[in-house]
């Protein structure tokens, strides 16, 4: 089975950029994933609380920087970050950093199910616990199918896709779902025509954007006065509410009037990147 050896961090330079990181502060990393961003804050001097719901993930970290004094690894959802705090005895922290997107070994693991290339159990948990894609998808009823593509995917086709699902279910695996949804949509030119699909049973069985809610709002509470927050999102229904949440607080001052893109060449050495969009804004 091949498998994702390293996961670039998205945005690096200039994420940092806009941390300001200073050496002795603490720092959070809400998405440890491969460790790229929590490395280069620990290169810049900072203490680090690095957080990740996997625990393949914690396990990587733990076996890569275990000896590292300077940093915290622990195994929690972002949404839980005030808990984690309270449980370290941190009152307040000078920056938090989220980087939204899906790790490269998330998605190059045929297990975890992420991949509608791959073929693999349909499961696309972040963590260990929880409601799998495959219940979602052999469970519920088509209305209830069609609002989460519409909504979580903003896939225009969602009453025909979801239609085909109940049609073809029970569903086991990600290429079955693959050509489930191909076969009910056609050829679409941008991308693969079950990239929607994905993308909102990722969102949805892993209430992604319930936790980014938790996320803004526990991060301002729990930020110094002139502590840094900072996320990379990967689609508009983060963006978007990453957007009002800085620009409604009135306890935050926006750093990026646009968002920050990738560069023409990390696009092309990281087409990951593509998509990613970064914003930040200054705890007043």
């Amino acid at each position: 089975m091949k498998m994702a050896t390293v996961h670039q961090p998205v945005l690096l330079k200039e994420s940092l950029d806009l941390l300001a990181v200073r050496p002795g502060a603490t720092y959070v990393d809400a998405t440890f994933g491969g460790g790229g961003h929590t490395r280069a804050l620990l290169s810049a001097g900072a203490r680090v609380i690095a957080l990740d719901q996997d625990p393949e993930a914690i396990a990587r970290g733990r076996a890569a920087l275990g000896g590292e004094k300077r940093l915290t690894l622990v195994e929690a959802n972002f949404r839980d970050l005030e808990a984690v705090l309270d449980r370290l005895g941190v009152e307040r922290v000078a920056g938090v950093l989220a980087d939204l997107g899906v790790s490269a070994y998330h998605l190059e693991d045929p297990r975890r199910g992420f991949s509608y290339r791959l073929e693999g159990p349909l499961d696309m948990r972040m963590g260990a616990v929880g409601m799998t894609a495959a219940e979602v998808v052999n469970t519920l009823d088509e209305d209830a199918l069609a609002e989460i593509l519409y909504r979580y995917g903003e896939e225009p086709k969602a009453r025909r896709i979801a239609k085909a699902i109940v049609r073809r279910r029970p569903i086991a695996t990600t290429t079955e779902l693959a050509r489930v949804v191909q076969e009910a949509v056609g050829y679409r030119r941008a991308g693969h025509p079950a990239r929607k699909t994905f993308q909102a049973l990722r969102i949805y069985t892993n209430d992604e954007l319930g936790a980014l809610e938790a996320l803004l709002a526990a991060s301002t509470r729990r930020l110094l006065p002139g502590g840094r927050l900072v996320v990379i999102s990967f689609h508009s229904l983060e963006d978007r509410r990453v957007k009002h949440f800085i620009r409604d607080h009135p306890e935050l001052k926006p750093l990026t009037k646009k968002p920050v893109r990738p560069s023409e060449q990390e696009m092309r050495e990281n087409p990951r990147a593509r998509s990613a969009k970064l914003r930040g804004a200054e705890r007043l």
